[in-house]
């Protein structure tokens, strides 16, 4: 036996096909039912009052409607576009049966909606290969959606667990803090944090898994506790070159089924205003406000996990009085016009230095950028951390 056709009897074996009928003549009813008697994976069933059509197709949930074309008082071609106007029977294949041979008629049937088309009798081979061909596509076609309900579902409760574990937005100090994070259709591995690391010092980060899924968000959730509850051993979280460095020991792509991620980490001096800041990957930060351009804290590296001995260098920036910094993941620049010209990152940084100008935040960012692209749904995660330092 064929692997296709072991495949298809297991198919027909977990979801038996299921034939429904609806012809005014009982004679073509019992002729059809003794074709397929010996068939034991088909459940036959058969109607003939075409007016209760809808409601047993409803009640019955049947795999393949088999419809006679020419019955009293219910056009056949009607009850094909009826059929096709309900959310229940929308997908389920149909067969017109009727007794003309027509090129016009058949053409009309498949404009409404049908998916086949038979001059009854029909020889029984002929049906039976016909019943199982449309009957299998559409089981497969159900598996397949719940198949797909069953991952949205699971994305959307990794999404909400992953959320649960951003921190709260700072209202008030000297230091405050909002953010947006709009996980993608199929969850990417965005994740953020900041802390007080002792009195004096405050760090901040923001990591970006690859992948999607509930695999690269989970391992977005370890890092991003791993980082927030400094559970890396023999690491000085004031320097952002060893935290790296750390994860990147502890977050090796062999141990984490192939996955690596980008960050960018750094730590704020309360007292002389210096961050010292690392990346691995990521995007550079970029500082706002107080009187002078945006400027871009870039430090680069290799990914986390890709390179067992992968070095890692700090840089320092002085930050103003009043500046805000703002870190996020590529999904947020990473867009095409609705004329295909992809957005550049120089492009976001201005429009970053523009927004924060004029008193917006990370909300009016996610807007703006949703209005370049003409779409309200990204291609990927998007985190947007702002952070404002008086």
């Amino acid at each position: 036996m064929s692997e296709e056709k072991g495949w298809s009897n297991a198919l027909a074996a977990a979801h038996p096909i299921v034939v429904l009928l609806i012809d005014d003549q009982k004679i073509i009813g019992e002729a059809v039912r003794r074709l397929l008697k010996d068939e034991t994976d088909i459940e036959y069933h058969f109607l003939s009052d075409p007016a209760l059509a809808l409601a047993e197709a409803e009640r019955l949930r049947p795999t393949i409607i088999l419809q006679d074309l020419v019955m009293p008082e219910v056009d056949g071609l009607d009850l094909v576009v009826r059929f096709r106007e309900r959310p229940a029977t929308r997908s389920i294949p149909l067969i017109v049966l009727s007794s003309k041979e027509e090129p016009a008629v058949k053409a009309e049937a498949f404009a409404r909606g049908a998916n086949d088309y038979l001059v009854k009798l029909p020889d029984r081979v002929e049906l039976i290969a016909r019943l199982r061909y449309h009957s299998n596509a559409y089981i497969a076609q159900l598996q397949r959606d719940e198949a797909y309900s069953a991952l949205a579902a699971d994305l959307h409760e990794a999404a909400s667990y992953v959320r649960s574990q951003l921190p709260e937005p700072i209202a008030a100090g000297p230091i405050r803090s909002a953010w947006e994070f709009v996980p993608s259709a199929t969850l990417g591995g965005d994740s953020f944090g900041y802390f007080d690391v002792d009195p004096g010092h405050f760090a901040f980060f923001l990591l970006d898994v690859c992948g999607h899924g509930v695999g690269p968000a989970l391992l977005s959730v370890s890092a991003m506790a791993a980082i927030s509850r400094r559970t890396l051993p023999e690491v000085d979280f004031l320097d952002p070159a060893s935290v790296l460095a750390a994860l990147n020991v502890a977050f090796a792509m062999e141990k984490h089924n192939l996955l690596y991620f980008t960050i960018w980490y750094g730590v704020f001096d309360r007292s002389s205003r210096g961050v010292r800041y690392a990346s691995a990957g990521h995007p550079p930060a970029i500082v706002t406000g107080a009187g002078i351009p945006p400027a871009e804290l870039r430090q680069q590296s290799v990914a986390i996990g890709v390179i067992d001995d992968a070095e890692f260098v700090s840089a320092e920036f002085q930050l103003p009085a009043g500046a805000t910094v703002y870190l996020f993941s590529d999904g947020i620049y990473e867009v095409t016009r609705p004329g295909g010209d992809e957005f550049s990152f120089a492009e976001f940084v201005d429009q970053v230095g523009a927004i924060a100008a004029s008193g917006g935040g990370p909300q009016t960012i996610l807007k703006t950028m949703r209005a370049i692209q003409d779409d309200p749904e990204f291609d990927d995660d998007v985190s947007v951390v702002e952070l404002k330092f008086d």
